[in-house]
């Protein structure tokens, strides 16, 4: 369990505590997300990364509470604001959408209605949050477009008219529309180049030092968040495998899996050395080993982590690690 040394901050804006999703199949219900502790303090952003079906977009989701059939929480508490929001109904959890927490969807074109104006989409969400005059409306439409740096001529456009990198900047503002204290960021910049992306990165993080909202930022690219986070997850089969402050992980990660994921990307200073990747691929979540989940790809496992499974150990100055590595009761560590 995440402790208290991790959180230097006496206030905690969101609080995740032994968060489980399961998906139910034929076979059963299969873990997606298995007992994960989060906290974001106001005005920090926080990177959450991983390969591929880890369980990255499923745990936000469920933060978020917008799981739907076969996905349900199975256990754990999502505190935002002091308000549990896995017990709220979808009535109380109306208000808080959009107005105190907003989340930005991987793929901007599908999360954009394609037969509407992006004028239309603005205008809906404020309505259903009780804005009603067409002025303020406008207005706010189009102060939050100009804030993520596109004309306000293109409230006429449809989203097929926009670029990726557009559409993407037009959801971002969308969220903004009435300054929420926390933003959901599901891999925003998946479908972009390398500079589009640098791009929407620089305007996410000017955009939170402007307007002091906290963002989760979900991402299978540890290089992208690398200058942008604060504080880094790194998630593997549903667990997290470490968490610390982006630094600290770069510069000496604490798990395996981390260290593996840091070798896979190329460096832009420094000699020249040859990539290495990770062997095999990630478990089945429905078949999945005993011990260490990471331990039949671990360069470094030894005979416990077949059949140990680690919690997690905290690591100097800041950090924890899920790896028997940093037992304080190993006798050769």
């Amino acid at each position: 369990m995440i402790t208290d040394q991790m959180i230097t901050g006496t206030d905690t804006l969101l609080e995740v505590s032994g968060l489980s999703v399961a998906y139910d199949t034929d076979s059963g219900p299969v873990t997606a997300v298995d007992r994960v502790d989060l906290q974001v303090r106001p005005g920090e952003f926080v990177a959450v990364v991983g390969e591929s079906g880890c369980g990255k977009s499923t745990m936000v989701f469920a933060i978020a509470q917008l799981l739907s059939s076969p996905a349900r929480i199975t256990g754990g508490e999502v505190t935002f604001r002091g308000q549990n929001l896995v017990t709220m109904t979808e009535r109380a959890l109306a208000p808080v959408r959009w107005r105190n927490l907003s989340v930005v969807m991987q793929s901007a074109m599908n999360a954009l209605n394609p037969v509407l104006r992006i004028s239309a989409q603005f205008a809906d969400a404020l309505r259903a949050h009780g804005v009603t005059d067409k002025a303020e409306i406008r207005q706010r439409s189009e102060a939050v477009l100009q804030l993520v740096g596109i004309d306000r001529a293109h409230l006429a456009s449809y989203p097929h008219q926009l670029s990726g990198g557009m559409r993407q900047r037009a959801m971002i503002a969308m969220a903004q529309l009435f300054t929420p204290e926390l933003v959901i960021m599901d891999e925003p910049t998946s479908a972009l180049d390398v500079v589009a992306q640098r791009s929407l990165m620089l305007q996410i993080k000017e955009l939170q030092q402007e307007l002091g909202f906290a963002v989760i930022f979900v991402t299978h690219d540890m290089s992208l968040v690398s200058h942008f986070s604060d504080r880094l997850m790194v998630m593997y089969a549903g667990q997290a495998m470490e968490f610390g402050p982006t630094r600290q992980v770069f510069d000496a990660p604490a798990h395996p899996y981390s260290r593996g994921l840091l070798d896979a990307f190329p460096s832009i200073t420094g000699p020249r050395v040859p990539l290495q990747g990770i062997p095999g691929s990630p478990p089945s979540l429905q078949a999945l080993p005993p011990g260490c989940r990471f331990q039949p790809r671990c360069p470094v496992a030894f005979a416990d982590c077949e059949t140990v499974e680690p919690p997690l150990y905290d690591v100097a100055p800041s950090g924890a690690a899920r790896c028997l590595l940093h037992d304080p009761k190993r006798a050769d560590r």
